[in-house]
Formats: structure tokens, C-alpha cells, sequence
């Protein structure tokens, strides 16, 4: 890649030579990531975010995990994109990018956001693993329309958004192993787009940012906030006696042969007329998690910290984590240690995680080729701030005849949230919840233009709208579950979410 020096330290790749090279003969709208890296500054991702966005953006992070998972923070600013799809389909932002993603051709949101993607090429010029796409996230509610044996279901209304998506042109990227950071700003290119004007108004934009954060003060990181004395005014959807009922109801079905898992959820809300961001960076300090987001909509906020991936592919390969099996932490490192014992020796926890297991396997082979889908971690333990799992890995090679929008339609929803057989089980969420789903369970993540994804679980998330932040949780139930352990489980899932809000409201 060619570069071009302006003055003694800006270095913007690539050149406009080699950005003019790439625009040359294109027959389709192009976008042309501009890059310049920097060290990385001693503000912090989420001191960046606040510094630089202004409404509408996201953050997405890693916590914990390997450190080829938790090696990227990512900024999107800028959004040239803004997509609400569900009954009605909502699309704005810069002019030229609208244009493009008008009237997308499809029967549900998958096949929208696909033909969407579609219509746009990226000129590849060595960026690093993040530079623009979609980030955003796919309701649970989605199954009704990819999945219609599972009736029609509930909705919140004409207008609740299936899939909610942001496309940002300018990206900050943390390359937090590397030390690096890398500004982008993506220019769209039609045919009447003049390549030199775009390329210096990405520049004058990078240029911007740069400023921006340099002018920014170095935070000092915020302590753990104290983990009693949550005094919340919040409401569940159902009561703790009420929902041991449909425990029982959902174990009728099991012994009836219907299903053999299911998983039953409530939702919690509580009253927040604080700064949405604030859970954002109580959850990062309480509750840190390999899918850390934040996701700013305007009318809607997103703040998560899910532990478990819904599927991955990257190069071809496709990965699913299924988590299920929990303990909570414990008090000291040995009662810690007990309790993880306890979770493996558990019958009932690992019937039900190997079913699960199985489940994921089944939803690879739809798409891997033949013999390639493995299990190249079972039956681990990984532990969190308040809660520890069982979690297996399961991997294979994507067959030619699909892409990454049929890995991810043939694992949603995880079995770790819906159940075994899924159809069946989706079923009887429907009749035994009394709310729908919403974001809980779907899936919220990254959508690249060169087909990669990465999904994340909509576990351990907070949404906030109207002044209420909602946390919705569940339990998966099996024929010897006990239902007051199953409520139990719901308390344990929601107390980080919980804290979270509390330690916002306390910011006021």
C-alpha cells in the first residue's frame, strides 16, 4: 500500500494514487476505507465515545476472553446508515448512502439487510479486521417471520423493530495488543462522485477526529461499584409464583414428550431517568464480558455485556459457543472452586448442555460441508463476575452454496435461549410469556462488507426507552428442574444488570 505523507507525521493509507487507482472502472457504488494509525491515546474507549459522539453511534468492546477476542474496541461515529426494519421499513442518513439502501429487495429483515450489503463493494486495500459494516442487532422476535411454524406470536406494536442497524462511516479502531489505533473515514463513491474531492473530505474528517481526541482528558477508571444495597423501583412481568406455574406448565410439556429443553424468561423493569451511557460503564466495570456493546439509536439505547457468541464466521470458518449450565460466584477461591465442581457434577446441568451441544452441531451441518463440523472444546467452565458456566465450542467450514446471513439464520435463535426441538419450543415460550421477546435472545453484533459476522447472544443486556431500563432474563428447564431454583436462577442472571442501573441512577 502506497501512503501519503502530509507534513512531518500524518500518514493516511492509502495514497491518493493508490485511492484513485482502486475508484478507477468501478461499475457499482464503492466504498474506499481512508485510514490513518496512531498510537493509542490515553483516553479510554469508553472516554472517546463520549467525547466524540453526539446521539446516534456505538461501541463495541471485549473485556474478557482470549486475547484474540478482547484485542479490538470499536467506535462508530457519523452514522451514514440508520435502518429499522420490522412491519415498516425505516431508512435515513447521508444522501448518497440512502440512495443506495432504498427500497431493499426481501421477504424479512435477513434478506433486506443482505441485499443492502449487496449493493455495495469495498475496494480492498489491507485495512485491519474492523472498518465498517453494520453493527447493530436482530430481535428475537425475528423467528416469527424466518421460522412461520412458530405462529404469528406478539408483537409491542405495528411499528416494533425486527432488526435495528447502524452503518457508520467514520470508525475508531483500538488494536489494544498492538498498542495501535486506527482512524477511518469511508467514502461512497457513485458514478458522479469526484475520487479527489471524496478522498479530501475523508481526510479533512480524519483529521477532525484526530483533533478531537487529542484534546480529550485522560480518565481515571472507575472502582467496582459495591455489590449490596440495590434499592431499585422496578416491576417483573410476572410474579415469582406466576412464573414457577409456567415452570411446571413447561415441565407438563416435557414429560409429554413435546420438547425435551425449554427456556422461560421475565422481564424486569425499572424506572431510569438517567444517562444511558452510565450503565454502559457500570456494566463494563461490574459485569465485564467478551461482547461488551453500546448501542445509541436515538429514541433506543442498547447497553450489553453477553458472555456468549451466537455465531461467528470469519474467512469461511463458522463458530458457535453454547453456554448452559450456572452457579453463581462464590465468597472466597475455594467455595468459588465447590461451586464449579458442583456445576459438572450436576446430571441435570449437563444433560441439558450436551443436548444443547448437540442442537448447535445439528445447526452447523446445515451449512458446513460434510464431516467438517467439531468440537474442539467441551464442557468448560468460564466464570464471570457474578455467575460461572459450562461452555463447549463448536466449529466447521462454510459450504460454498451459503454465505454468512445462512449461518446465522440456521443457528437463531441458540437453543441456549429457545430450547430442543427449537420449533416446539419457541411455541410454548409464546404461550406461556406474556410479553414479547424483544431484543432478549436475538442477536446483536457486527455485519461486514466482506461477509464476515460476529454475533453475540442478547443475554445480560439492558434496553432503555421512555425512561425505563429493561433487563429481561431466563431459565432453561429440564424434566427434573425445581421450579423455585429456576427463579433463583432468573435473580442470579439479572442481579449484574441490576446493579448496573443502580450505580447509573446513583450518577444523577
Amino acid at each position: 500500500m502506497d501512503s501519503a505523507v502530509i507534513g512531518e507525521t500524518e500518514i493516511f493509507k492509502p495514497g491518493y494514487q493508490e485511492f484513485l487507482a482502486a475508484a478507477e472502472g468501478r461499475s457499482r457504488p464503492l466504498i474506499i476505507p481512508l485510514c490513518q494509525e496512531l498510537p493509542l491515546p490515553p483516553v479510554t474507549p469508553p472516554g472517546v465515545y463520549v467525547g466524540l459522539c453526539d446521539g446516534v453511534g456505538f461501541l463495541l468492546e471485549s473485556m474478557e476472553g482470549s486475547d484474540r477476542s478482547a484485542r479490538y474496541s470499536v467506535i462508530g461515529v457519523g452514522p451514514a446508515l440508520r435502518i429499522s426494519l420490522g412491519e415498516t421499513v425505516e431508512i435515513s442518513g447521508t444522501r448518497p448512502f440512502v440512495r443506495v439502501a432504498a427500497s431493499p429487495d426481501g421477504a424479512d429483515p435477513v434478506e433486506m439487510v443482505r441485499s443492502i450489503l449487496g449493493r455495495f463493494t469495498v475496494a480492498d486495500v489491507g485495512a485491519p479486521r474492523y472498518f465498517g459494516g453494520f453493527v447493530g442487532y436482530f430481535a428475537y422476535d425475528l423467528v416469527h417471520r424466518l421460522h412461520p411454524k412458530v405462529g404469528p406470536g406478539r408483537r409491542d406494536g405495528p411499528d416494533a423493530p425486527l432488526a435495528r442497524l447502524l452503518l457508520a462511516q467514520d470508525c475508531i479502531v483500538f488494536d489494544h495488543l498492538a498498542g495501535r489505533m486506527y482512524i477511518f473515514s469511508s467514502p461512497l463513491l457513485t458514478e458522479d462522485t469526484d475520487p479527489l474531492r471524496a478522498y479530501e473530505e475523508s481526510r479533512a474528517r480524519i483529521r477532525a477526529l484526530v483533533t478531537q481526541i487529542r484534546t480529550l482528558e485522560p480518565e481515571e477508571e472507575r472502582a467496582r461499584p459495591e455489590a449490596a444495597g440495590i434499592d431499585l423501583p422496578c416491576r417483573s412481568t410476572v410474579s415469582k409464583e406466576a412464573f414457577e406455574a409456567a415452570v411446571l406448565r413447561m415441565k407438563e410439556h416435557i414429560a409429554a414428550g413435546d420438547i425435551f429443553q425449554g427456556v422461560l424468561s421475565r422481564r424486569i423493569d425499572c424506572d431510569y431517568p438517567g444517562d444511558p451511557f452510565a450503565i454502559y460503564r457500570a456494566l463494563r466495570a461490574i459485569n465485564p464480558g467478551p461482547y461488551m456493546y453500546f448501542l445509541d439509536f436515538g429514541d433506543q439505547q442498547v447497553a450489553g455485556a453477553s458472555p456468549e457468541m451466537l455465531v461467528r464466521v470469519e474467512k469461511g470458518a463458522v463458530t458457535t459457543v453454547p453456554i448452559a449450565g450456572t452457579r453463581p460466584r462464590g465468597a472466597t477461591p475455594e467455595e468459588d472452586d465447590r461451586l464449579g465442581e458442583d456445576l459438572l457434577a450436576d446430571t441435570k446441568e449437563r444433560a441439558e448442555h450436551t443436548m444443547l451441544v448437540d442442537l448447535a452441531r445439528n445447526d452447523l451441518g446445515r451449512v458446513c460441508t460434510y464431516g467438517s463440523v467439531r468440537l474442539p472444546a467441551f464442557m468448560g467452565v468460564e466464570k464471570y463476575s457474578h455467575v460461572q458456566h459450562i461452555v463447549s465450542t463448536v466449529e466447521g467450514s462454510l459450504d460454498d452454496r451459503y454465505d454468512s446471513f445462512d449461518a446465522f439464520t440456521s443457528c437463531f435463535p441458540a437453543g441456549t435461549v429457545s430450547g430442543a426441538p427449537k420449533i416446539r419450543a419457541m411455541q410454548i415460550i409464546d404461550d406461556l410469556e406474556p410479553c414479547p421477546r424483544g431484543i432478549y435472545a436475538g442477536a446483536v453484533g457486527h455485519v461486514g462488507f466482506d461477509g464476515d459476522m460476529d454475533l453475540a447472544i442478547a443475554i445480560r443486556t439492558v434496553v432503555l426507552e421512555d425512561g425505563t431500563a429493561s433487563v429481561q432474563v431466563g431459565a432453561g428447564i429440564v424434566a427434573d428442574s425445581i421450579p423455585e431454583n429456576e427463579w433463583e436462577e432468573t435473580r442470579n442472571k439479572a442481579a449484574a444488570m441490576l446493579r448496573a442501573i443502580a450505580q447509573g441512577r446513583s450518577d444523577l
